[in-house]
């Protein structure tokens, strides 16, 4: 969340190798989102436009969400950093900064959280992702996904045991912008299912009826 179009637009830029990226420009929309959608990691700029950063961290910590948080912003008085911790901050780095160091905060919360492994593979039961070059095995076997349906794979598992509603997994995979409706998860979540039955995996995606859908990881159930 950063009122500031280009500085938001350049962290974007130089996180987009290893991330999806979502800008918001003032509290009050950077709050629904947080809300709505499920994200790895929120970079939250202080003075904000329509409601401030710390009242933004207020409000996502008292609905329960427990994404990590670094704030990014030019105060930096103590007060400042020892008010945005007691909020429920995980990281806090001031303006001016330097784009390595945010990209190494950055990497540094979302290996903590478990959302970025240093080899870039995700493996949950017989199923291995390379995010680095979108090859998928499942016992040692390659399965063949178009880019949405790889998109929506990964989404899954990077999610394991958290049930996403249709409306996150659409506006995620699809942006609320498209051209498409939202019928199109339904479509996709049964051709992903359809690829995955071979390896035995299409069980492990749940329907959670009216919400949404949960992929369930065998070893923590």
């Amino acid at each position: 969340m950063e009122d500031d179009e280009n500085l938001a637009s350049n962290i974007a830029t130089f996180l987009s190798d290893f991330s999806e990226v979502d800008i918001e420009s003032d509290g009050l929309s950077g709050k629904f989102a947080a809300t709505e959608n499920v994200y790895d990691l929120i970079i939250l700029d202080i003075m904000l436009p329509e409601m401030n950063g710390y009242d933004v961290l207020k409000n996502i910590r008292t609905d329960g969400i427990n994404t990590p948080v670094l704030i990014l912003t030019a105060k930096a008085e103590l007060d400042d950093k020892v008010h945005g911790f007691n909020l429920g901050a995980d990281d806090y780095l001031t303006k001016p900064f330097h784009r390595e160091e945010l990209l190494v905060r950055v990497k540094a919360l979302l290996k903590r959280s478990g959302a970025l492994t240093d080899d870039s593979i995700i493996k949950i039961n017989n199923l291995e992702v390379n995010l680095n070059n979108h090859e998928i095995l499942a016992n040692r076997q390659k399965i063949e996904l178009n880019g949405k349906e790889y998109d929506l794979l990964v989404y899954l598992l990077q999610n394991k045991n958290t049930i996403l509603t249709k409306d996150q997994i659409f506006e995620r995979i699809w942006g609320f912008d498209s051209d498409t409706s939202i019928t199109v998860v339904e479509v996709y979540m049964s051709n992903l299912r359809k690829k995955l039955r071979p390896s035995g995996n299409d069980n492990l995606i749940k329907t959670i009826r009216n919400v949404g859908y949960i992929f369930q990881d065998e070893n923590e159930i």
